[in-house]
Parts: structure tokens; C-alpha cells; sequence
């Protein structure tokens, strides 16, 4: 059984006077243990696809099932559950608490499920390890940089071993430098056998992927391996993404030091 079905999903905006169509037939799923990239320009769905997949919203039509759950048949408490205990959510722009050190920031989601101190502490420790910070355990996010606070990020959605991963432009406040080292990390907690959808507006970001998932207009245009949906994406852009995206390939391949 697929983690994620997505079933004929229709997301239509009612604006009063008119009907602003988001999403139009979306019918894909995704295994457990996949690293799926959904890539598409501003104004395309994907980021309405992003909020139905993580339970934020809900379609017009259509089915989500989410480990085999009907996602539209559960309540507003039932959803919460959801998305507190299956699905870790990774923001752009980090999102963590500015006065709390990076080990209560990864403690937080386990507060509100009622875990004891002792085993929260040891969980986000853990989590911290996981994403090579145990030297930055007490350092509040100021204290941390870009890099280092999206490891925090990834960390406190790590920590409640959720069924899913749910990046949401994960690379997009990184230099290239450092965002390379966050796809890697990536790639690494795929290879662990985690599940993650990375959504993504940049080709260069879906080529690393295994596979990816294009968004035309609230359309699935394509579906295949990363490189090949993106270099298409790169194609439609223009020659500078092309050319973006070949040099974001080469620099990944090039062997790296220090």
C-alpha cells in the first residue's frame, strides 16, 4: 500500500465572483522510503498540492489517503493528530523559537504529544546527532547559521519519527554552498529509509531527487527520475536554467574537500 494516494484531487478557490481553479485532476501516490520532489513554477499548485498533502487544506474533490486513511473523513482534532504525529514539516524560513537553544527547539513537537522530560531530551539529542549539531545543542538561532538552523529544522521534524518528511523550499534562504550540504543531508536520511516530498520551484533542487513530480497550471505534466523531469522543467524556463541547472550537476558530481 502506498503511503500517499492522491485520487483525482480538485482544488477550486471560490472568490465570490468567480472560481479560481488550483488544482485539476492531481492523480499520483508515493511508497514509503521514496524522495519525490515536487517542482513547478509560482502560480503553478504546487504549494496548494504541499498544503493538502500535509493536511493543512483539503480538496474540493477527489481522495487523499495518508497510510491508507481517507484523509477527507477526518475530523478537525483527527487532522491535528495527523499532522502532529505522521508528518514533520521542514520551512524555508526555519521557523524555530528565537530565545529557545537548538535542544529545546527539536524538544518542542514532543512537549505538546505529552512526552516526559527525560525522553525528550534524549530523543532531541539524538535528532541533533542525526544532523551533525551535537556541538550546537545550546546555541539559540542567532548564535547558529543558515545552514545550522535548517539542521535544527530537520532535526525537530526528525525527532517525533514521523511517516513523512514535508520540505517546503528548503534550500531557498541557503547560499549554493550550503544548500548543497542540506540536499545531501537529505539524500543520506533517504538513504536511512525515510520518506520526503521536497517541494521546490528550482530545477537544479528536483534533479537531485530520485524522482520528481512537475506542476503546470494545477497539472501533473510529468513524473519520471529527477534529472530528466527537471532538465525538461529547465528546458521550459530558458537557457540560463539550463545552463543553472547543468552547472548545479557538475558542482554536485565534483569531488568535495574540507
Amino acid at each position: 500500500m502506498p503511503l500517499i494516494e492522491l485520487d483525482h484531487i480538485v482544488k477550486t478557490y471560490d472568490l465570490g465572483l468567480s472560481k479560481v481553479p488550483a488544482l485539476r485532476d492531481i492523480h499520483f501516490a508515493i511508497d514509503r522510503g521514496e524522495f519525490v520532489a515536487i517542482v513547478g513554477q509560482s502560480g503553478s499548485g504546487k504549494s496548494t498540492l504541499m498544503n493538502i498533502i500535509g493536511c493543512l487544506d483539503v480538496p474540493t474533490e477527489g481522495h487523499y489517503r495518508l497510510g491508507g486513511r481517507d484523509v477527507g473523513e477526518l475530523s478537525d482534532d483527527e487532522l491535528a493528530d495527523v499532522r502532529n504525529l505522521e508528518i514533520g514539516f521542514i520551512f524555508q524560513s526555519f521557523q524555530l523559537l528565537p530565545r529557545a537553544s537548538a535542544l529545546e527547539n527539536v524538544e518542542l513537537p514532543l512537549i505538546y504529544r505529552g512526552v516526559s522530560k527525560k525522553e525528550r531530551r534524549e530523543r532531541a539529542v539524538a535528532a541533533l546527532e542525526i544532523v551533525q549539531l551535537s556541538d550546537r545543542m545550546t546555541h539559540r538561532p542567532a548564535e547558529l547559521s543558515g545552514g545550522q538552523r535548517q539542521r535544527v529544522a530537520i532535526a525537530r521534524a526528525l525527532v517525533t519519527q514521523p511517516s513523512l518528511l514535508l520540505a517546503d523550499e528548503p534550500t531557498g534562504n541557503l547560499d549554493s554552498r550550503t544548500g548543497e550540504d542540506i540536499v545531501q543531508l537529505f539524500l543520506e536520511l533517504h538513504q536511512e529509509g525515510n520518506t520526503i516530498i521536497l517541494v521546490t520551484h528550482e530545477p537544479k533542487l528536483a534533479a537531485r531527487c530520485p524522482r520528481a513530480v512537475r506542476i503546470v497550471d494545477g497539472l501533473v505534466i510529468a513524473d519520471g527520475p529527477g534529472r530528466a523531469v527537471a532538465m525538461a522543467n529547465a528546458e521550459a524556463l530558458g537557457a540560463d536554467a539550463v545552463a543553472q541547472l547543468l552547472a548545479a550537476q557538475q558542482a554536485a558530481e565534483a569531488p568535495r574537500h574540507g
